[in-house]
């Protein structure tokens, strides 16, 4: 295994932010019932990343978010992010996109027949890709447990690192150990 390439630079995406980049770069987030669209368009060397948390602006709201609130849901995002690739001069054939995240992080009860956010986001990205002509070239949705991305913009590969379950994860693990825990007085 080679070492990263120190020249080249680490961007960390907070939910609810998209980031575009013409220069090569690593785009990181950290992904649990949100998502994440990676693009890439090779002949502009142009990578981007989009962290939305929500499926759906609110109805009739979506003219009146600024891009700021707006990243924040699956479709703003998206369409957002496909007019700054047309203005660019990228055509929906050439980008690459690939689609991560919508998992189902919370503790969820079985017998709710609603759909989760994370399924829901899910969803929601799968059509607006659809709708805006984008084709998905690659994805992982659904699961458990949340997941580290590192989007490499020089040759579009996505590393996918599942989580162990964080906070709760080591929770559960710590409840565990504290019933084995001798007691003491």
């Amino acid at each position: 295994m080679t070492d990263p390439d120190p020249t080249i630079r680490e961007i960390y995406v907070q939910p609810g932010e998209s980031h575009l980049v013409s220069e090569p770069a690593v785009l990181r987030t950290v992904l649990g019932s949100c998502v994440g669209v990676t693009f890439l368009v090779p002949r502009l060397g142009i990578g981007a990343l989009c962290h939305p948390m929500m499926p759906e602006s609110p109805t009739g709201q979506s003219a009146k978010l600024s891009a700021r609130a707006g990243r924040r849901y699956v479709d703003f995002a998206i369409r957002e992010m496909a007019r700054r690739l047309d203005g660019l001069g990228a055509t929906r054939a050439e980008a690459v996109v690939k689609l991560f995240g919508g998992n189902d992080v919370l503790t969820v009860d079985k017998r709710n027949v609603q759909p989760t956010i994370g399924h829901q986001n899910s969803e929601a990205a799968r059509r607006v890709l659809a709708e805006e002509g984008f084709t998905v070239a690659a994805s992982r949705l659904g699961g458990d447990h949340g997941v580290h991305i590192s989007f490499e913009t020089v040759h579009g590969a996505v590393l996918l690192r599942r989580l162990d379950g964080g906070a709760a994860g080591a929770l559960r693990k710590a409840s565990r150990a504290s019933h084995r825990a001798p007691h003491r007085r």
